[in-house]
């Protein structure tokens, strides 16, 4: 296994307007499944065979969260969700390109673009391939959704020992009367307990950027509070009422 560890200067937040932001890396060549585990239970996200995690000066917004899916219960209005999409098939398989993710892609990031005001990123099929293809392994994987053969969501994931870590979901903004989003974090839910796997992690939960704070409504879920090395034992989550309202303030 080769690692590669660097960082980035400081640079604009992507998620709060009035704060800078600084990266950490490694760029990993063969990372095992469960060397991706021990990071990502410790606050790093992947991205191909890059992980990273922020190290602001002054600044801890970004909270690590992981709902326990082994105790999630479905609300009525989730079962809803589950019924309107009667007739969206559902593929579990090794992530893919084609012309169709990446229209998919392009398409959502307008949207979002216009929506909430994202900074939006062009990819091309070189780079849509490191971010979400390469460095997959034996570990990653995309839940690729269709309504009558039309892909309308793919929602990239990891399967680990211990859970499903979300990578990044995007779908088709016309097809929003099917609440995609909440959709594909639900079946991420309902893969989870059929694996007999405890945690959903969620990546950064930013309490003051809406298109984070969603994150908390997911109960019961866990805090990072703590890191530490890989393969160190030590008690790093702690469940956390992260739902009521002092701790959810939408303005990005």
């Amino acid at each position: 296994m080769n690692e590669i560890d660097f960082c980035t200067l400081e640079d604009l937040c992507p998620y709060l307007n009035d704060r800078n932001s600084r990266t950490e890396y490694k760029y990993i060549f063969n990372c095992s499944k469960e060397l991706n585990q021990e990071l990502i239970s410790r606050g790093w996200r992947r991205f191909g065979r890059y992980f990273s995690r922020p190290i602001c000066q002054n600044c801890n917004e970004c909270l690590s969260l992981r709902i326990k899916a082994y105790l999630y219960k479905f609300s009525k209005n989730e079962r809803r969700i589950f019924s309107k999409n009667s007739q969206t098939k559902i593929i579990l398989r090794k992530p893919t390109l084609s012309n169709e993710h990446l229209f998919l892609y392009e398409k959502y990031h307008r949207f979002m673009e216009k929506k909430r005001s994202w900074k939006r990123y062009d990819l091309n099929f070189r780079q849509y391939y490191n971010l979400y293809v390469d460095g997959a392994f034996n570990f990653g994987y995309e839940l690729a959704f269709y309504q009558n053969d039309l892909l309308i969501c793919v929602d990239l994931i990891d399967i680990l020992n211990d859970g499903i870590s979300s990578i990044y979901c995007f779908y088709d903004p016309d097809f929003s009367h099917l609440s995609l989003g909440k959709f594909s974090l639900l079946n991420e839910i309902k893969l989870a307990q059929n694996q007999n796997l405890k945690y959903i992690y969620l990546g950064y939960f930013v309490k003051e950027c809406q298109s984070l704070s969603y994150k908390v409504d997911f109960i019961p879920n866990e805090i990072l509070k703590s890191t530490s090395t890989p393969y160190e034992c030590a008690n790093l989550w702690e469940s956390e009422d992260a739902s009521c309202s002092n701790f959810r303030i939408d303005k990005c």
